[in-house]
């Protein structure tokens, strides 16, 4: 036997479909060992292309699963949240870039955003500017600071921070500065006038009388300005929720009552309460306190003589409403969506004469917010107001006992909720 035949029979071994090619007679030893040489080029072949493949396919599982790591990464930061590509195509956005709109269609929908970016690429500087979203984007005037920092790999990472409570508090603290310097210098001149004015009249004691009257007037209105701004700062840092307990509403109903009984006296103004006893909220008694006595302190300041200011309380669903009901002039309609803001007056003139500072409702709907509940009002004209405060009931409470006389009545329908 020769070489070639060996060769041939042992390929025809090795490979089943050469070997049946062998027996059929259909090729020599030669042809049937080149056709197996071939046969195990084209299997290297296949082999090499099956590995290419597995070797991009896990490339691609690689760069998708670091696609979703970059995007879990940017969806963790406080901050909207976008990775360019040197082209500014977007490779991965935060949810709240969506939200905001700012990504449309794998790039960046807000052109003066797009001009940040650009600016940075070109510099390789991190640049910082603030661009107001267009109305239909998002609420109008939403105010976006904006960071965009080119990183090692030419990519840029762009950071965008809603900044608009930040802008309204802001001016909310520099309108109150400025009113505050306004509410002080009223009462300290006018101080400083009677003062001068008592010390010219000291040979006139019925001048001097009249003068040291308005004087303590006005030193009262200081102080009680004075005690109203600390507690609302105060109010500012407290929170209430975090310490919260049960408190009896009639011990808080009654605490306020006591506090305006003497200046209802001096109107002839009957104070009454109404309602289910035993009822308890959740909360800091202190403030629950100065909320209510607020409001029957301005009952009882813009209420004529002779007349009453009924304090009712209602279980309502899962929370207790204290309402304060007076017989005065009432608040005009347009007036009452405004009444709660700070230093706000309806009738300035009338204010200074009840030695009203425009801080107790402010400092009313403070507490009630911190409170988890909220203060709303009805009111008509010449009809007197009910102020409402609502408050999350405490799940021990039993109010199973009714006080003797009912609150003056008043249609349910409220407006100005706060």
């Amino acid at each position: 036997m020769n070489t070639s035949a060996h060769v041939g029979r042992t390929l025809a071994v090795s490979r089943p479909w050469v070997r049946a090619a062998y027996h059929l007679g259909v090729a020599s030893p030669a042809a049937i060992a080149l056709l197996g040489l071939t046969a195990l080029v084209v299997g290297l072949v296949v082999g090499v292309a099956l590995g290419s493949r597995r070797a991009r396919s896990q490339a691609e599982e690689n760069e998708a699963s670091q696609r979703t790591d970059v995007a879990s990464l940017l969806g963790a930061l406080r901050a909207s949240a976008v990775l360019l590509t040197p082209h500014l195509d977007v490779q991965a956005a935060s949810p709240s870039a969506y939200a905001y709109r700012l990504v449309r269609a794998g790039r960046l929908a807000v052109p003066d955003i797009e001009a940040i970016a650009a600016t940075a690429l070109r510099s390789g500087e991190p640049t910082d500017g603030e661009v107001v979203l267009e109305k239909g984007r998002t609420d109008a005037g939403t105010l976006m600071g904006v960071r965009a920092a080119p990183l090692r790999d030419g990519s840029l990472l762009l950071l965008c921070e809603d900044r608009t409570q930040d802008q309204r508090v802001d001016e909310a603290r520099r309108d109150f500065v400025a009113n505050i310097s306004h509410e002080l210098k009223t009462p300290i001149g006018a101080i400083g006038l009677l003062s001068e004015a008592i010390t010219d009249a000291a040979d006139e004691p019925e001048a001097v009388r009249r003068f040291s009257a308005r004087l303590d007037r006005e030193s009262h209105r200081l102080s009680k300005l004075v005690h109203e701004i600390i507690e609302l700062s105060r109010l500012q840092f407290d929170n209430p929720v975090e310490s919260a307990q049960a408190v009896r509403v009639d011990t808080v109903i009654a605490e306020a009552m006591d506090r305006v009984r003497a200046a209802a006296e001096v109107k002839s103004i009957r104070l009454v309460r109404g309602g289910p006893m035993g009822l308890q909220v959740i909360g800091d008694k202190e403030q629950l306190v100065t909320a209510v006595n607020n409001l029957i302190d301005n009952a009882v300041a813009y209420s004529p003589e002779h007349t009453r200011v009924a304090v009712g309380v209602r279980e309502r669903e899962d929370a207790v409403e204290i309402a304060v009901s007076d017989q005065g002039i009432g608040i005009p309609e347009d007036e009452q969506g405004r009444i709660f803001e700070r230093f706000y007056r309806v009738d300035p003139a009338r204010s200074r004469q009840t030695g009203g500072t425009g801080l107790g409702l402010s400092i009313v709907k403070h507490i009630a917010a911190a409170h988890r509940g909220s203060v709303s009002v009805w009111s008509s004209h010449g009809a007197g107001s009910t102020f409402t405060l609502r408050l999350p009931m405490h799940p021990r409470s039993e109010g199973v006992t009714t006080a003797e006389e009912p609150p003056v009545a008043r249609p349910s329908v409220t407006k100005g909720t706060a």
